[in-house]
C-alpha cells in the first residue's frame, strides 16, 4: 500500500496541472465519442479557445464543459466551431498566386487533366481565387478542385460562394497584386451587402468533409495547398499530416504551405525541392 504521505504528495498538483488534465480528458472524450481529434493541437491556443467556449456556455470549469458536450451534441458542435480556426481571404498572400501563375501554370499546361486539393479550405475564398486564376490561364475546364475541411458549417458557406460586399475592396487589391488579368468585379454580382461569385467558378469544385487528423488520402493530386493549417498543430500531428500530404501528391507535384510553415524539420525535408523561399512552394522530387 502507498503511504499517506505519498498520496498527499500526489494530490498536491498545481492549478495549471489540474487544468491540463481536465483539458486532456475533454479532448479524449471528444475523440472517443465524436471522432474529432484535437489532442495534438497547440496547447496555448487550444486552452484559450476552450475557455472562450466555457464562458459562452455560461459554465465555470473545463470539467463542466466536458460533461455538457458529452451529453449534448449541439454543445459539441459549438465547441468544434470554436476550436477550428478559420482565417482566409481571396488571393491571400497575393505574391504566392503571382508566382504560381508564372512558374507552376506552365507545368500544368502539359497535363491532360489536373487535380488540385485545398486541404483545410475554410470558407472557400482561396479555392475560388485558384478557380479564377485557372480560368484566366485557360486551365479551369480540365481541372478538378477538391476543397475539404473538417467543419460542415464552413463548407456550407464555401458552397454558397457569397461573401460580404465590404471585403471586395481588399480582395480586389489582392487580385491586382496577384497579377490578375481582368477586372475582379466581373467574377461576382452584388445584392444589398453581399457579393455572389458566378456559377462558372463552382462548376469544377468538389466540396467535401475531410479531417486531416484522422482521415486518409482519397486521391493523387498534382497540387496540394495546405496553408496556415499546421501552425496550430504540435510536432507529432504535423508529421502525420505531412505523411498524408506526401502520400497524396504525385511525383513532381507541387505543395503550397503558409508563410509560417515549413517542411525543413520533418522527415520529408529531402523529398521536396524548395522553389522559392519567399512563397513556401515546393516540388516533390521524382
Amino acid at each position: 500500500m502507498q503511504s499517506s504521505s505519498k498520496v498527499e504528495q500526489k494530490g498536491q498538483a498545481s492549478d495549471d496541472e489540474r487544468e491540463r488534465i481536465e483539458i486532456e480528458l475533454l479532448l479524449e472524450g471528444m475523440f472517443r465519442l465524436y471522432g474529432y481529434d484535437f489532442r495534438h493541437y497547440s496547447y496555448p491556443s487550444l486552452r484559450r479557445r476552450i475557455w472562450n467556449r466555457i464562458y459562452g456556455e455560461r459554465l465555470n470549469s473545463v470539467s463542466e464543459l466536458q460533461a455538457k458536450v458529452l451529453h449534448d451534441p449541439s454543445s459539441m458542435k459549438r465547441l468544434v466551431s470554436e476550436l477550428v480556426i478559420h482565417v482566409t481571404e481571396m488571393f491571400r498572400d497575393p505574391h504566392m498566386f503571382a508566382y504560381f501563375r508564372k512558374h507552376v501554370v506552365p507545368v500544368l499546361r502539359n497535363l491532360p487533366s489536373i487535380r488540385i486539393w485545398h486541404a483545410g479550405c475554410s470558407t472557400g475564398e482561396e479555392v475560388y481565387s485558384m478557380a479564377i486564376l485557372l480560368h484566366e490561364e485557360g486551365l479551369y475546364e480540365r481541372t478538378t478542385l477538391y476543397a475539404t475541411d473538417m467543419s460542415e458549417d464552413v463548407l456550407q458557406i464555401a458552397g454558397q460562394a457569397t461573401y460580404p460586399l465590404n471585403k471586395m475592396k481588399e480582395y480586389t487589391k489582392n487580385y491586382i497584386l496577384a497579377e490578375g488579368k481582368d477586372e475582379f468585379s466581373k467574377y461576382y454580382s452584388t445584392s444589398e451587402n453581399a457579393a455572389a461569385f458566378h456559377p462558372l467558378l463552382h462548376n469544377n469544385i468538389v466540396f467535401a468533409q475531410h479531417n486531416l487528423v484522422t482521415d486518409r488520402s482519397f486521391n493523387e493530386f498534382h497540387v496540394i495547398l495546405c496553408r496556415n493549417v499546421m501552425i496550430y498543430f504540435d510536432a507529432e500531428l504535423q508529421a502525420r499530416v505531412h505523411e498524408l500530404i506526401y502520400d497524396s501528391l504525385c511525383q513532381s507535384g507541387f505543395l503550397v504551405l503558409g508563410d509560417k510553415e515549413t517542411i525543413t524539420f520533418t522527415k520529408y525535408a529531402g523529398c521536396y525541392e524548395l522553389l522559392t523561399s519567399e512563397e513556401k512552394l515546393y516540388c516533390k522530387k521524382s
